[in-house]
């Protein structure tokens, strides 16, 4: 009798390894998917591992391209950012993860895709959220919410413990004691000892990112330049660095990442709301996020109509909301990132920016399509503009706060 299949969302790590075991133990064939998000991972080291315990194929896919171009640079060009302060690097990958893994299992004719998500975590609601989506008919096995599964494995020891029965491979060095994710767009850090909101984070921890005390002692100096809100190139004059002209997308994001961190740019400490309703803290480095964000900020206040922005900026925090709680293949996302996207017609130009010192500091810009009439705004001519007009403006206006006045002291 043939066995199911199973597709497992794979890391190479300890969770998974044991989870790759256990369902192969339960009698399903395992193929292992490993998504190339542009973490630092030994993809060939962790594939032999997988096949070594019993994974019946292992699939290593290079999504790096996808994840930042449908993905991460919309996000900027969306202005995403949960809460205001969190760039939304691991939401944003997990829906790209979820294609890949969909387009494995109907290729393979996969019965199942499981992963290695907490139930107390965000990313077992985007992972099956988007799996659904894709895919109606799938089904999914999620261990950590199966009785027979946690009620077994309560922690780390448990695991190791596991996997010394079943001879699976663990690495020698001692685990951090946080957890880590990691992509090309950002690296978190949570659980363990940063629990504890009140603790400042160790020292080393961060990975990208130097201590200010270490970063350069000069400035960078870039121009960076957006069509229709998304960043098509980036150029460094000759300076402390090489000069350098970066069209490609994916190159733009690991110059502005290296440089960004050897700046000290893009560093948060927050504690966010999960959508489970739960209060967690995490650390998260984000370089060139940061810098993307910030430049597009002011391009958008330069080219777009006041109220535009005004609604826009309504629409991205509903989008944000989205894409961290697991929704961007819903109906109302698709509908919110087509607004989002028209908005963006009109924000073309050219922003140059400095980095330093962990600060993204904005030197000038300049757009085709601006707004910004510098004869009508200028102190010294008239420029079209009316100053007696003013008067009867300011007096409309003040007709409400009278009213309120009057009131207020016939109540006093």
């Amino acid at each position: 009798m043939a066995k199911d299949l199973v597709i497992l969302a794979y890391s190479g790590g300890l969770d998974t390894s044991c989870i790759l075991k256990w369902l192969i133990k339960k009698s399903y064939d395992v193929v292992c998917f490993m998504a190339d998000v542009g973490q630092n991972e030994d993809f060939k080291k962790a594939k032999e591992k997988a096949l070594g315990i019993g994974a019946k194929d292992v699939i290593v896919e290079d999504l790096r391209n996808e994840f930042v171009s449908n993905y991460m640079l919309p996000a900027v060009q969306m202005g995403l950012i949960y809460e205001s302060r969190y760039y939304l690097g691991t939401s944003l990958a997990r829906p790209c993860i979820s294609v890949g893994l969909v387009n494995a299992a109907k290729k393979l004719g996969a019965k199942y895709i499981s992963h290695g998500a907490t139930g107390k975590g965000n990313d077992q609601v985007r992972f099956e959220l988007s799996v659904y989506s894709l895919w109606p008919e799938g089904k999914i096995i999620a261990p950590w919410r199966l009785p027979e599964f946690f009620e077994r494995f309560q922690g780390r020891n448990d695991l190791m413990e596991y996997a010394k029965q079943e001879n699976i491979p663990v690495s020698a060095t001692p685990k951090e004691p946080w957890s880590t994710d990691e992509n090309i767009m950002h690296i978190s850090y949570e659980s363990g000892v940063l629990e504890d909101p009140s603790a400042a984070p160790p020292n080393g921890i961060f990975k990208i990112t130097r201590n200010l005390k270490d970063a350069e002692d000069y400035p960078s100096i870039i121009d960076i330049n957006f069509e229709k809100g998304l960043p098509v190139s980036v150029r460094i004059p000759s300076g402390h660095e090489k000069s350098l002209l970066l069209t490609n997308p994916l190159a733009i994001v690991e110059t502005l990442n290296k440089l960004g961190g050897q700046h000290g740019v893009g560093r948060i400490d927050i504690v966010e709301n999960r959508f489970l309703g739960l209060k967690s803290r995490g650390l998260y480095e984000t370089p060139a996020g940061t810098i993307l964000h910030a430049v597009h900020l002011d391009l958008e206040v330069f080219t777009l109509d006041k109220e535009v922005l005004r609604v826009k900026k309504y629409l991205q925090e509903k989008m944000a909301d989205f894409v961290y709680n697991g929704f961007w293949f819903s109906p109302e996302a698709n509908y919110t990132r087509k607004c989002l996207q028209l908005s963006q017609d009109m924000v073309n130009g050219t922003v140059t920016v400095q980095i330093y010192k962990g600060n993204v500091t904005i030197l000038s810009r300049k757009s085709p399509t601006s707004l910004y009439n510098q004869d009508l705004v200028s102190m010294n001519i008239a420029g079209g503009f009316s100053p007696e007009d003013s008067t009867g403006f300011i007096n409309i206006n003040a007709l409400r706060l009278k009213e309120y006045s009057r009131l207020a002291q016939q109540e006093n």
